[in-house]
């Protein structure tokens, strides 16, 4: 069933006057996946249920909608990202504490506190977490208000029908990324040409689109292995100008014969003047032959995990400036233009003009399923997530 049916559906029995005389006097039991220790995934999360208390008077009760699994998630259980979980000893007796894994969803108010009673903030609202770290691979959860950005300030009333919670839920971090980067670091101008590797990622297909809609012209690096052509073909549908190999990259004469013409705004001479970076090693430092004297590297992940050596000749006889970008830390310092941005993707979606990678579901239904169930369902999430392709964790 279509994810957005099932909410509607959950929502009428969510709200209904016996649900919540339940929730005021006890809470509601929460299913989570946990862990209390740093280490490889798969042998330290575990499930674990709670109750989660009321909410205090400046709290929510929210249910979970969809929470996708992201590699910065995977990152942080293994204790190697620099945002830390919270080891909360409310969530059990057991010493160590636990923590709870996540950091993106979409969730929707179900309980107010007093502080909230004014009902400012609607039962049934979607929100989102305004800052990683809360751990989001959990049904339900008590949240300060203050944590949470409720969609119709992002939308407005009633913006929000006809959207996709699976859509919503993974604008946060893959999208926000693409659009910030294209946006911050080179004034690029329609017919303007920028390149990136790891362009089959969930950030690099969001930056293609929105490279599309604002006129820019785009090279896109992928790894030759089988199967590239049809990743070039799915690349080429979303508006990619240009598709090549890192093969192709790593190749000085190809790339300089390029260079000279063929990736050059045709009205105004402009060559390639932004380079992403998600792969780092050569790959990476390959980017920057490609760059016209004063272009921008831009580094935001190390997928081949492989530094990135710079040399001296790049920054002191052609001006290139090498800068890294972490979309966690600019919402933290721009927190409204963090809801201007998502405003903007969200209509697009809305449009039907953008859409985010289309991921795999992984559906809980705590009603029905074991704790063993349950578990089992997340780690086959976590094996599908190591080979590719964006994984949501669902809840009926």
């Amino acid at each position: 069933m279509h994810l957005l049916s099932r909410v509607l559906r959950s929502r009428g029995s969510s709200l209904s006057l016996s649900t919540t005389s339940s929730l005021r006097r006890r809470g509601i039991t929460s299913r989570a996946i946990v862990f209390d220790r740093y280490g490889a995934p798969g042998d330290v999360l575990k499930v674990h249920e709670y109750e989660t208390g009321e909410p205090r008077s400046d709290e929510f009760l929210v249910r979970f909608l969809a929470s996708p699994i992201n590699p910065a998630d995977l990152n942080q259980i293994e204790g190697v990202y620099p945002t830390r979980p919270h080891f909360d000893p409310s969530l059990s007796d057991a010493d160590p504490p636990l923590a709870v894994g996540g950091n993106e969803a979409l969730c929707e108010i179900i309980k107010p506190g007093r502080d909230h009673l004014d009902m400012k903030w609607r039962l049934g609202e979607w929100c989102i977490l305004k800052r990683p770290g809360f751990g989001t691979w959990r049904s339900h959860a008590v949240v300060k208000g203050d944590s949470l950005i409720g969609l119709s300030k992002v939308m407005g009333d009633g913006l929000t029908d006809g959207l996709d919670p699976v859509q919503v839920a993974v604008v946060g971090v893959n999208p926000c990324t693409a659009y910030r980067m294209l946006l911050d670091f080179s004034t690029l101008g329609k017919g303007d040409w920028w390149i990136q590797n790891g362009a089959s990622s969930a950030v690099g297909r969001c930056a293609v689109q929105f490279s599309r809609l604002w006129g820019y012209r785009s090279i896109n690096v992928i790894r030759e292995r089988p199967g590239w052509e049809k990743t070039k073909a799915e690349l080429e549908a979303l508006g990619a100008d240009v598709v090549i190999t890192d093969t192709q990259l790593g190749d000085r004469d190809f790339v300089k014969e390029n260079v000279k013409s063929a990736w050059r705004n045709q009205e105004t001479g402009r060559g390639v003047s932004l380079a992403l970076n998600c792969v780092s090693g050569i790959n990476g430092m390959n980017l920057v032959k490609t760059l016209e004297d004063g272009g921008h590297h831009v580094t935001y992940g190390a997928m081949s995990k492989q530094p990135l050596k710079l040399a001296a000749s790049p920054l002191i006889f052609r001006d290139i400036h090498f800068h890294g970008f972490w979309v966690s830390r600019w919402a933290a310092k721009n927190p409204e233009g963090k809801i201007d941005m998502l405003r903007d993707i969200l209509t697009l979606v809305k449009d039907g003009k953008f859409a985010a990678p289309q991921p795999k579901l992984h559906w809980w239904d705590v009603a029905t399923q074991s704790e063993e169930e349950s578990l089992e369902i997340f780690k086959r999430a976590l094996e599908e997530s190591a080979t590719g392709g964006k994984q949501v964790l669902c809840f009926a």
